[in-house]
């Protein structure tokens, strides 16, 4: 059982390490290069610090709810995915295959989960249940966010896999525990 295990285990790593080499190659020319470092760099929080600001600002009670709820689900995932990467040490694509390359500088040392992922998905389902016309800028930006990690050889297929899942759950927790 326990070398089944550990053979699955091998050849699952291998596919998902195929997988984001061929994420980047399909995204290896300057232009695709420069739109997921682009997109990167805004879901490292400024697009949402944004967002959450103008629904503040303009969005009336439905915005400073959606605010509110914004920034517990966005504690709560950095407090989800520091400690789920503490605990699974996953090294990054890039630092298991130097032939990746990246424009962006990694965050922190490990892949797993990608936090990145994990608040844009947690942001979006979080805003568009109180709005939903966001959902028309917010999804094809979130989608955006996700690749971007996996053509930058910042995370594994599996570990956006995992955050938009992550995202989705912590988003029906925050959305059960506070209306």
């Amino acid at each position: 059982m326990a070398l089944s295990v550990r053979r699955f285990s091998k050849a699952f790593a291998a596919s998902d390490l195929r997988l984001t080499r061929y994420a980047q190659q399909l995204s290896h020319r300057p232009i695709g290069l420069n739109f997921f470092a682009a997109v990167s760099r805004l879901g490292d929080g400024i697009a949402w610090y944004c967002l959450m600001l103008l629904l503040l600002l303009f969005g009336g009670e439905v915005g400073q709810h959606a605010a509110l709820q914004m920034a517990v689900v966005g504690l709560s995932s950095l407090l989800l995915y520091k400690a789920l990467k503490a605990l699974s040490k996953r090294p990054r694509p890039i630092a298991v295959e130097h032939s990746l390359r990246t424009r962006v500088a990694p965050l922190d040392e490990f892949s797993f989960p990608s936090g990145h992922t994990l608040h844009a998905v947690a942001f979006t389902l979080v805003a568009t249940s109180h709005i939903p016309e966001l959902g028309l800028l917010l999804w094809p930006f979130t989608a955006s966010v996700a690749m971007s990690r996996v053509a930058l050889g910042l995370h594994y297929p599996s570990d956006v896999l995992a955050a938009i899942g992550l995202g989705w759950c912590l988003s029906a927790l925050t959305t059960a525990l506070m209306f």
